[in-house]
């Protein structure tokens, strides 16, 4: 899987710098798999979530929220925000254009 944007999450551990170690993990994880649906990913991924159209992963022990849009017949994947937990919870990330509620 293709991860766009590596510089998100540069950006995010710049200012969080305790995220980190969890976000390059994240990163390698998830740049060596191939997944074909949210099945699969859960299989790696079992604290992930399908929130709309996105899928939300817990990174850090649950501090932080990486919200993300998969293209699985690209095998891309697109970061839309990186939160932390009290961000998330606000929701303001569900006004991003490509947020879908199923």
């Amino acid at each position: 899987m293709r991860v766009v944007s590596k510089k998100a999450l540069r950006d995010f551990w710049k200012q969080h710098s305790k995220a980190k170690p969890s976000l390059l993990l994240w990163h390698e994880r998830i740049s060596k798999i191939q997944f074909i649906n949210f099945q699969e990913i859960r299989q790696v991924f079992s604290s992930a979530d399908l929130v709309g159209n996105f899928i939300v992963f817990n990174i850090g022990g649950n501090n932080y929220r990486l919200i993300a849009y998969i293209d699985y017949e690209a095998q891309m994947l697109f970061i839309r925000a990186i939160l932390t937990h009290a961000e998330y919870d606000k929701e303001n990330w569900k006004n991003d254009d490509w947020y879908q509620k199923s």
